[in-house]
């Protein structure tokens, strides 16, 4: 038994040999061979196995019953190909999974660790009605922390597994033939060897090769390589069928020869299973994993200082005395002593480990997708505010930029345009569209309108036909009979058809096609008045700067040519049409209208400083107009400075070159799926954070390279979808300049919260150390810590969020790759305010009971009421990050009042009722007045400190690293974007949007 090897590339640069050992059901072919054949229409391979009838008999199918059917057929089909089904390269990770990671994490175990101890210690001296509260409160936190990442960790990943589920529907019934009859069977049923019939309207249900057709089928395969105009299948040249494409016109059988995962559909799906972190989640990863590792640091360090103060005598007990004096220390002395440290260790910690910056963010995140719901928009919550740090975008055209709905403006007959229907050439033209066309056109039922359905350029022709030419698309069938119909020629981008009045025996060809194409095969041309022209070089050089005119107008230029066919000439026409000495009808020029508001949402992301890019497959004539159209390029802007250049310029560029010029390209054409991957590429390496906008399978690449992927929901395919980390649901362009906004909204408001964490952060750090080191104890329990965390910055959180996007932050620079998530200013409020506090409570520590007059309990109450409200004050400062005044806008927002006062609510319950879970004594008016008057110092502060300038530089870089750097730009290996395609325009030809799009539609 002959085995096959098949080498397949992966990102590390290495080669993996995957061995494909025949079936013993199947002996005389393997799933690689099925599969190179259609993944890379290789006419070649399929000739060697003689055919279509060759790979049938090999999969033991009879290309007119099908196959046996029964049980054990199909069951032996699916363990030799696999099913129709489609699955992830991994499985779906279960809430457990990630639960279980996080508790691998060291700090939480040391945390945990350390708290249960402190829950036996304390339950074992004051029992277990009021032992567990330091304990327990730390657990509660310590679990809370873990829930809340693990559960943002799974809903990630189920978000991705179940787009990806839904890109297929498994119920949709498909007819096969089995056994010599015709049955339906469910999509997900489908085996290779399966004869499938196929109508107009189907959509392909796996990979295979056509097997008889009439004339041809016209496939839709923009969801694979997006290419609007729809692909001939046709058996001598090109019989590939793709899954998940889609039948435009004709009928016919299929042999399916891969499903499921070994689809080019299913490998798509395999190449976009990862789940890379966001710029946004990059960053505060990175910023919570150093605060724990400061806060662990800090910790060991004043154990190591308690041990080493309790064995030099330093450590005095509650009645003054020293708990060590050199003797051999009694059990109970050094139990209290190791509960005492350890409640000093883990009060210590509990701090920065389980602070509130995950809640926090994740509160934020929340509340911003609840006010972006507004805009129809759907997608990963952090990567909306990773959109604050975008650079650059890169965008397709059509679909994005443009509607992808053709229209007909302008309608050439000679060398003159016409403005209305009046032409004595009205009747050939009717002919040649009417006839040579693969859109069907039926009347609505009050029979006052008409629907077409076919590609875009197609009904847009017919469309203006019927309602501009009168066309009528009944009598013109009732009165002519179609004799045969050309295959389309993807080289040439025409197609013609041989027809001739019904009782009549004169023949004539119609073509319609690429304007330059049509043109090069005409020796003649109709002038307005319906005389036969000579098509000399003259006339013909005005020709082509009409056609050029077009393109450069960014429309796309359609023309129509008939000719008598003679008698003899007939007898060759059924076989094959005639190619020469046509006579020119005419011209069309279509446009694909921009979207609305497209060119103020470019000027708005220009205004903010973020670059606008157009990638397209049209030719450059075309592309600098729509760009210019868009606001991408400025009127009359000089293109020899490389603003404007072809794909194929820029991949034949080495690596230097690439990266000295890739921000200076505003367009690039003629560009393929893998061109624009090689630009995101170089463009993060230098540094910018890269939007994507997409809309078709081919796009997939690059949205899921790009920082953040965005598609148009309407007009994108699923697997574009799949591949967005954001989807526009509503088909507004507009949409994207929101998304910006709220993005850098999110991302002010998280630099927000980080600010007032980081001050918590710093405070307790300092006061808990110091007060350690000095006194043998910590002035607030760990329950006190556990609710300033918990409870105090979740309100904080939630005030901090409830600002909306603002036109101060659109007047600001993009943050970008590099520069730091904590900025100098920041660093400068927030050690302000630490320091401020820090002064205030260590003076209440070692002075408060004899300033205040007031017992020890009492004073721990004042230094628990002034830290929190410190933070309660310290978020009405942050309302407004860089703003010098304080209170700008405060009075509008009913939510961000309503949240402070729920948290001064709170805190009263805490101080005034719940005194022995705790750990407080009440307070008099006279000291909650102390209390707010120091708090509200902090609103002094910070109307000081908005006026100290500070360097752009950063001093400090701890926490906000730059984001990681991709690794050097690389064409990677993917099996749909090496598939070749068959339409590619001739130069000044106008493509719909990708580098191998065609001039015509009607393929």
């Amino acid at each position: 038994m002959s085995s096959n090897l098949q080498a397949t590339h992966v990102p590390s640069n290495s080669f993996v040999i995957n061995i494909f050992e025949p079936h013993h059901c199947f002996p005389k072919i393997v799933q690689s061979v099925l599969t190179q054949i259609v993944n890379q229409k290789n006419l070649d391979k399929l000739k060697d196995y003689d055919g279509v009838e060759g790979l049938a008999s090999g999969l033991k199918t009879n290309l007119n019953r099908g196959i046996n059917g029964d049980v054990g057929d199909i069951a032996q089909r699916k363990e030799a190909f696999g099913s129709n089904t489609y699955r992830r390269s991994s499985p779906e990770k279960k809430l457990f999974y990630f639960v279980w990671e996080a508790l691998r994490e060291p700090t939480y175990l040391i945390l945990l660790a350390c708290a249960a101890l402190l829950l036996g210690f304390e339950i074992k001296q004051h029992g277990l009605k009021e032992g567990w509260y330091d304990g327990g409160s730390i657990f509660v936190a310590v679990f809370a922390a873990i829930a809340i990442s693990a559960i943002n960790q799974f809903r990630q990943n189920r978000r991705l597994f179940v787009k990806l589920s839904k890109t297929r529907y498994n119920n949709v019934q498909v007819d096969v033939v089995r056994n010599g009859t015709s049955q339906k069977v469910s999509m997900s049923e489908i085996v290779v060897g399966d004869v499938v019939c196929l109508k107009s309207g189907d959509q392909v249900p796996a990979d295979g090769l056509l097997i008889d057709g009439r004339n041809s089928l016209l496939v839709d395969e923009s969801s694979m390589n997006g290419e609007s105009d729809p692909v001939e299948v046709y058996l001598s040249r090109n019989p590939f069928l793709f899954c998940g494409t889609k039948v435009t016109a004709g009928n016919g059988r299929m042999l399916v020869t891969s499903v499921g995962m070994n689809t080019t559909w299913g490998e798509m799906m395999s190449s976009i299973d990862s789940n890379e972190q966001t710029a946004l989640k990059f960053r505060l990863n990175k910023l919570t994993s150093s605060i724990g590792k400061v806060g662990l640091s800090v910790t060991f360090l004043v154990y190591v200082v308690l041990k080493f103060l309790f064995f030099i005598g330093y450590i005095k007990d509650k009645n003054g005395n020293t708990e060590y004096n050199g003797s051999k220390p009694k059990a109970d002395v050094i139990l209290n002593f190791v509960v005492g440290i350890i409640a000093a260790a883990v009060t210590i910690l509990v701090d920065p480990i389980t602070g509130g910056l995950p809640v926090g963010v994740t509160l934020t995140t929340y509340l911003m997708k609840r006010m972006t719901s507004d805009h129809a928009m759907d997608g990963e919550l952090s990567a909306c505010g990773t959109m604050g740090f975008a650079t650059t975008i890169c965008t397709d055209k059509t679909g994005t930029l443009t509607l992808n709905q053709m229209k007909v403006t302008k309608f050439w007959i000679g060398q003159e345009s016409i403005e209305d229907s009046g032409t004595s050439v009205v009747e050939l033209l009717n002919q040649g569209i009417g006839l040579n066309t693969t859109v069907s056109v039926n009347q609505s039922a009050s029979g006052s309108k008409f629907q077409f359905s076919g590609s875009p350029t197609e009904k847009a022709i017919l469309s203006w036909a019927v309602s501009e030419l009168n066309l009528d698309m009944e009598g013109l069938k009732q009165s002519c009979e179609i004799l045969h119909i050309g295959a389309f020629n993807s080289t040439k981008k025409k197609r013609g058809v041989l027809m001739r009045k019904r009782g009549q025996n004169t023949t004539y060809v119609h073509m319609k096609g690429a304007a330059e194409m049509v043109l090069a095969m005409c020796s003649h041309y109709y002038d307005v008045s319906g005389s036969i022209m000579v098509l000399d070089d003259v006339a013909r050089k005005k020709f082509e700067g009409i056609i050029q005119g077009m393109a450069e107008g960014s429309l796309r230029c359609i023309a129509f040519a008939h000719k008598q066919v003679t008698g003899e000439e007939n007898e060759e026409g059924k076989t094959q049409i005639e190619e020469n000495c046509l006579n020119l009808l005419g011209l069309v020029g279509l446009t694909d209208p921009c979207r609305p508001g497209v060119k103020e949402v470019v000027e708005e992301c220009q205004y903010t400083g973020v670059n606008v890019k157009m990638i397209t497959g049209d030719n450059i004539f075309t592309a600098i107009e729509i760009a210019t159209e868009c606001g991408i390029l400025e009127p009359n802007q000089d293109m020899e400075s490389g603003v404007v250049l072809p794909g194929e310029e820029f991949r034949n560029y080495t690596p230097m070159e690439r990266m000295e010029k890739v921000d200076n390209i505003r367009v690039m054409a003629r560009s393929s799926p893998l061109d624009k991957l090689l630009m995101i590429q170089c463009l993060e390496q230098k540094g910018h954070v890269v939007v994507v906008i997409g809309n078709g399978t081919n796009d997939a690449p690059a949205l899921k390279e790009a920082d953040i992927g965005i598609s148009i929901g309407r007009q994108a395919t699923e697997m574009a979808k799949a591949c967005s980390d954001i989807v526009i649901k509503d088909d507004d362009f507009g949409s994207v300049s929101a998304v910006l906004r709220w993005g850098r909204c999110v991302y002010t408001n998280v630099r927000k919260f980080i600010q007032l964490q980081l001050t918590l952060n710093v405070v307790a750090l300092v006061i808990n150390s110091v007060a350690s080191v000095s006194t043998g104890e910590v002035p607030l329990s760990a329950v006190q810590w556990v609710w300033v965390n918990f409870v105090m910055n979740t309100l904080g959180a939630l005030a901090i969020a409830t600002e909306k996007p603002t036109e101060e932050l659109m007047e600001k620079p993009p943050v970008g790759r590099t520069k730091q998530l904590i900025t100098n200013a920041m660093w400068r409020n927030l050690l302000s305010q630490a320091f401020y506090q820090i002064a205030g409570l260590l003076t209440l520590q070692f002075k408060g009971e004899a300033i205040f007059n007031v017992s020890a309990n009492v004073n721990d109450t004042l230094i628990f009421n002034v830290l929190v409200l410190c933070q309660g004050f310290n978020v009405f400062a942050l309302w407004k990050l860089e703003n010098k005044t304080v209170f700008e806008g405060i009075p509008k927002s009913k939510l961000f009042l309503g949240v402070i006062g729920v948290t001064i609510a709170l805190q009263v319950v805490i101080v005034e009722f719940l005194k022995k879970f705790a750990d407080t004594e009440r307070l008099n008016w006279w000291q909650w007045g102390v209390c707010v008057g120091f708090a509200s110092g902090c609103w002094l502060i910070w109307w000081v400190v908005k006026r100290i300038p500070v360097p752009e530089k950063p001093f400090l870089v701890g926490g906000g690293a730059p984001l990681p750097l991709p690794l050097c730009p690389h064409l990677p290996d993917t099996s749909f974007s090496s598939m070749p395609s068959e339409l590619d325009p001739a130069p000044g030809a106008h493509s719909d949007d990708k580098v191998c799009s065609g001039n015509f539609e009607s393929a």
